[in-house]
């Protein structure tokens, strides 16, 4: 089975358009924890509440060979029906980008990762070859710094709209979506017009101030899905006590009871 199909099974099986970051700071990891059991503990308290995992490679890296076994204990504790995203941004020329997709695909075992695409298409091209996975371009990130590059205009159209282009031209094997934030809803709103099939990965929900309504409505496709809404620290840290399990649950609940409140047919 296909990431996408994977994908709109998780959807549609729990209702949900809530992907959780699995982003663990160990400053904020209840003492006595490692980071493999508290990640367990959050998708068994969730797995039902979700469409997918991120876990960020930022925060395994950080704590070097044994974060990496870390990852790899996490991503064997979610269920397989799961879609796991990860979060490592690689870009580079296609001679190691064809290492990278290994890396992402068959040692860590991801279903999607998400990639720069600044480098071009052949850049691209060895993850896009794993047809049975996904792959989300950077496209109108979260950040606010977002705008040094992502709205400098060429040939009268910004940079992320040429990205936004740029990967439906290249999505042949039905397998690319699109990172863009939700901090910026008027920018989303007008990608998911210029790609109204395409998948979009869809964070800033939360800490980052994304507001969850215009998250859902201007990032679902005319069925009302095709979109994953990123949520990490209101879930993961809802608790720093000894039912933080329990807390995510009741957090993860809410965002994916309240996302579908904002969930309508176009």
């Amino acid at each position: 089975m296909g990431f996408m199909q994977k994908l709109q099974e998780a959807i549609a099986g729990n209702n949900s358009l809530l992907c959780i970051g699995l982003d663990p700071d160990p400053e904020r990891v209840p003492r006595g924890l490692s980071i493999a059991r508290f990640n367990r503990a959050i998708v068994e308290a969730t797995s039902d509440l979700v469409c997918a995992y991120k876990p960020n490679l930022a925060f395994y890296e950080t704590h070097g060979v044994e974060g990496l076994r870390a990852l790899e204990e996490t991503v064997a504790s979610i269920p397989p029906e799961i879609p796991i995203i990860g979060d490592a941004k690689r870009g580079d020329i296609g001679s190691t980008a064809r290492h990278y997709a290994r890396a992402m695909f068959v040692s860590f075992g991801f279903d999607a990762t998400t990639l720069s695409p600044y480098l071009g298409f052949d850049s691209i091209e060895p993850f896009i070859a794993y047809a049975d996975r996904g792959v989300f371009l950077l496209c109108r990130t979260s950040n606010p710094s977002a705008k040094d590059f992502q709205d400098l205009t060429l040939d009268g159209h910004c940079l992320y709209e040429h990205v936004a282009m740029k990967a439906t031209e290249w999505n042949t094997h039905g397998n690319i979506g699109l990172v863009v934030g939700a901090t910026y809803p008027r920018e989303l709103a007008h990608i998911r017009q210029l790609c109204p099939t395409m998948c979009l990965l869809v964070p800033g929900v939360g800490s980052q101030g994304g507001d969850i309504e215009a998250a859902v409505r201007c990032g679902t496709d005319a069925s009302g899905a095709n979109a994953i809404i990123n949520v990490s620290r209101a879930v993961l840290f809802a608790s720093s006590e000894s039912d933080f399990a329990q807390a995510a649950r009741m957090s993860a609940l809410n965002l994916r009871d309240e996302m579908n409140r904002h969930r309508v047919s176009r």
